[in-house]
């Protein structure tokens, strides 16, 4: 197979590439293109393959029907120019600091209720909103201390958004791993572009986290919450530990003493001031939720109520990153900051209103239907690929409980080259940028997690459907740094925190394995 062939049949591609316009490769895309010309089919295999058996022999593996797998990372990476990647950063911004000031009131003052910008209802019946943590407020007044924000572009190229995620959003390890990976399998390529650097995450959060410490805390001590090596995310919890220097511990290493949260060590009990959890609200506290959870610390509600531990994310995060709420963004955008959304949201109906219920229900075929709390793609039903039966009973779903459903138009999400068995072909992908708040700004990283559809036609990323991922490169303007890889030390500087290499990527990682924990749901991967 030579080169031309690699791209036969390529096009002409429905909806927006990243690539092509027509048969006309984009300008940013001009220098890839000509290098991946220049090395020939035979060495893209070559070095798609060795890629694909350095994350085996890492330990960067996915489970499919109990088999471990490479998690996919395509060779062709995506390019996104920094114009495009501005307005994004903006718009990731934007979102957040509205959704900081509607949980900051919903379990507040609920004056958005008395103005009448989201019902009540809608938001006391969202199986995420706690009253447990109402009146509960945050040392520096930060709930989303990282927010992954799920964006595609359509059929113009416009990047819109999909969904939010501010409870606890995963996926950032690949970020790392990806970027490490990919400029160690195409140094000439990466060398030939300005790329925005990644490695500064692990700092930045660090950053974030000590400075939402308790009042009177100096010098506090930061833990990363696991909820053990069954976690289908434990590969991104012990990467970010060891990368800030701070412990990971479980449930068991954490035990609450007069309101206060101390860590088990060698030396006796030693005060936790800042947790970073990576488990669910109704595993982390058995006093106030589940109380069979082995997964949490009992009594960590009431030390952050006292004052004396701050969790991050914040609990009750989730009635944020319900769907139906999601309808409301654009107004809340408006309502706290008198501004206009950056980044649109999907069309998208509500069908708790009858109006909008009754022209879904007469157009299941045409629609996307997704549950309000679901994750990872889950119980999403595409009607143009539904079965009569299916829409049959999902029409009986949505009648059974109309809150618990959205619908949305059929998306054509741009598409990316990939390589696949019969050569480089357009796949649809998508985009999650991490934000982190430290209560004085909102840092967004440069790039993000893009998640390819590898199915040919698959409009939903999610690994658990077959999907991979893609490394993400921000490209800079001549006034940005840029990513020198392991050559040099990264001089970028964030909020004045001091740099880091990067994740080492070598043989102490513990594997990303994607295995089912009985209690912790799928929430923690981005599949």
């Amino acid at each position: 197979m030579d080169t031309s062939e690699l791209f036969d049949g390529y096009g002409p591609v429905a909806g927006f590439d990243e690539m092509f316009a027509g048969t006309d490769v984009r300008d940013n895309y001009g220098t890839i293109h000509e290098s991946f010309h220049k090395m020939g089919a035979d060495e893209i295999r070559l070095r798609a393959d060795s890629l694909a058996s350095s994350y085996l022999e890492q330990g960067v593996t996915f489970g499919v029907a109990g088999e471990e797998r490479p998690f996919p990372l395509d060779i062709v990476p995506r390019l996104i120019e920094s114009a495009d990647w501005h307005h994004v950063e903006r718009g990731v911004r934007q979102r957040v600091l509205a959704l900081e000031r509607f949980l900051a009131d919903a379990y507040g003052p609920g004056e958005l209720f008395a103005d009448g910008v989201v019902p009540r209802e809608t938001v006391m019946t969202s199986p995420h909103y706690h009253r447990v943590v109402a009146g509960l407020e945050p040392p520096n007044g930060v709930r989303i201390h990282v927010a992954g924000v799920d964006l595609i572009r359509d059929g113009d190229g416009d990047f819109r958004v999909l969904e939010d995620n501010v409870r606890v959003p995963s996926g950032v390890s690949y970020v790392m791993t990806n970027r490490r990976a990919l400029s160690a399998a195409l140094p000439e390529v990466f060398a030939d572009h300005r790329i925005r650097p990644v490695s500064q995450y692990s700092q930045a959060l660090l950053a974030a986290l000590r400075k939402a410490a308790p009042a009177g805390v100096s010098d506090p001590t930061v833990v990363v919450l696991t909820p053990g090596v069954y976690n289908s995310a434990y590969f991104e919890h012990t990467l970010l530990a060891r990368t800030m220097g701070v412990e990971l511990v479980e449930g068991r290493d954490l035990v609450c003493r007069s309101g206060r949260v101390m860590m088990r060590t060698t030396n006796g009990l030693e005060p936790v001031h800042v947790i970073y959890r990576r488990i669910d609200d109704e595993f982390l506290d058995p006093v106030q939720f589940r109380a069979d959870s082995a997964l949490g610390v009992p009594g960590i509600i009431n030390a952050a109520r006292a004052g004396h531990v701050t969790i991050a994310n914040a609990v009750g995060n989730g009635v944020a990153d319900d769907k139906l709420l999601y309808t409301y963004l654009p107004d809340l955008i408006r309502y706290y900051l008198s501004e206009e959304p950056i980044l649109r949201n999907v069309d998208t109906w509500r069908m708790g209103e009858a109006d909008q219920r009754e022209e879904v229900l007469d157009r299941l075929d045409e629609l996307v239907l997704k549950p309000v709390d679901g994750s990872g793609g889950k119980g999403i039903v595409i009607g143009p690929a539904a079965t009569t039966d299916e829409l049959d009973e999902l029409r009986g779903k949505i009648l059974e409980d109309p809150r618990a459903w959205i619908a949305q138009p059929v998306i054509s999400l741009s598409t990316v080259p990939t390589l696949v068995e019969d050569g480089i072909r357009p796949r649809h992908v998508d985009l999650r940028p991490f934000a982190v708040h430290d209560g004085d700004d909102v840092w967004v990283l440069p790039g993000g997690l893009t998640r390819v559809a590898l199915p040919e036609g698959e409009l939903i990323v999610n690994s658990s459907r077959g999907g991979g991922s893609k490394d993400t490169w921000v490209l800079a303007d001549a006034s940005e740094p840029e990513d020198l890889g392991d050559l040099a030390p990264n001089a970028t500087a964030v909020a004045g925190v001091n740099q880091s290499a990067g994740p080492a990527f070598d043989g102490e990682s513990r594997g990303m394995q994607v295995q089912e924990q009985e209690q912790q749901q799928g929430r923690d991967v981005p599949c």
